[in-house]
């Protein structure tokens, strides 16, 4: 015998608490039970958890060359009698290790945001899902762009910084297990910080700020673009401005695809009051 025999889904559930309101849904919507909620978000963790174990399983017979990878930056910009050291007797083996893991996360950043996504979904409108599909993308998109900026790009510009300006006494060895938090933190930096255009647009559509009131406050921005990078990003000035106008132009490019949104939203509005 099926003892869950008869038992909706989630999605039906949600789908009839819609259709049985007549304004929004979201009384009947509020009125399931919360245990119905957190099973299926118990199921979604633990999918992302077992995405992520696996691709690290994957991953774990190369976490040394992964580690080279990473390195190659900072080996290059070394004095040639210079190299990497290890100050922990366990960092030869934990430093790979943990950016195995970071690496296995990022690689399933798209399934995570698919759990993410299918857990959400289920209570949005057709209109909603219409605009969260595109943002979800574009997300992903730009936290990997983020990512690869950071190390194509940036990282190379700051180790050189720091090193050009080592005393000549001194002879530039870094231990891996600080190498690489500097460069985990520089990479979650970066990639989030390319997510601006995506919270730029959805603080818009969300009617939480407008874009004329982010246009009057525009040079405001602008300054705390560079705030935030001043605290960010290491104490440097290269890094501060590879953070700084990034944020800003892409802050500009969340309120451009705002304009275009909302102009498309408005049209149809008008050509029915016209009508």
């Amino acid at each position: 015998m099926n003892l869950f025999k008869g038992r909706k889904s989630r999605q039906e559930k949600i789908d009839s608490a819609k259709d049985g309101d007549s304004d929004d849904g979201s009384h009947s919507l509020a009125d399931m039970p919360i245990t119905e909620h957190l099973i299926e978000l118990r199921s979604r963790l633990i999918k992302i958890c077992v995405a992520v174990l696996l691709i690290f399983l994957l991953l774990a017979g190369f976490s040394r060359d992964l580690y080279d990878f990473l390195s190659d930056p900072l080996v290059a910009q070394l004095p040639a009698n210079s190299t990497m050291i290890a100050t922990d007797i366990t960092s030869n083996f934990m430093a790979p290790i943990r950016l195995t893991i970071f690496v296995a996360a990022f690689l399933a950043m798209p399934y995570i945001l698919y759990q993410i996504w299918s857990f959400v979904a289920p209570g949005l409108y057709k209109k909603e899902k219409k605009v969260a599909i595109p943002v979800l993308l574009s997300s992903i998109v730009l936290f990997y762009t983020g990512v690869a900026f950071a190390y194509f790009v940036v990282l190379k510009g700051v180790l050189k910084f720091f090193i050009m300006f080592a005393p000549q006494n001194v002879l530039p060895m870094t231990d891996i297990d600080s190498y690489l938090s500097f460069s985990l933190k520089l990479f979650m930096v970066f990639g989030l910080t390319f997510e601006i255009p995506v919270v730029t647009l959805l603080l818009i559509l969300a009617r939480i700020v407008s874009i004329e009131s982010l246009e009057d406050k525009r040079r405001y921005i602008i300054v705390g673009c560079f705030a935030i990078a001043a605290v960010a990003t290491p104490p440097d000035g290269v890094s501060m401005l590879m953070l700084a106008f990034p944020m800003w132009l892409l802050f500009e490019l969340g309120l451009f695809l705002a304009k275009i949104l909302i102009k498309e939203e408005k049209e149809p509005e008008l050509l029915a009051d016209n009508g």
